[in-house]
């Protein structure tokens, strides 16, 4: 199982705006794409600054699958994100494999 986990950071204001988003709208646009078996996300509790931070994590069955979703649905599903939330937020994207 790879896990997909995207980490972002955003402005306290558009928080509560940015997670309605995420969950109405983001992550069941990323679950329709087929790709992906199951999706969660999570608030950091450790925050080190001023900021908010999430984890929108997904769960595929192979690297492959997630290379697959990064070239084919990706890189509309993020240029919709800016056009919500262009410069009031930071991403940066890993990917895992489960291994317990």
């Amino acid at each position: 199982m790879i896990l997909y986990n995207v980490t972002t950071s955003l402005d306290p204001e558009i928080a509560d705006e940015w997670v309605a988003y995420m969950r109405d709208v983001h992550m069941p646009e990323v679950m329709a794409t087929g790709f992906f078996v199951k999706s969660q996300l999570c608030r950091l509790l450790n925050e080190e600054d001023n900021g908010i931070t999430y984890a929108s994590q997904y769960y595929c069955v192979s690297l492959e699958q997630l290379e697959e979703y990064q070239i084919v649905a990706a890189p509309a599903l993020i240029q919709e994100m800016e056009k919500h939330f262009g410069g009031r937020y930071a991403s940066f994207r890993t990917m895992l494999e489960v291994v317990g």
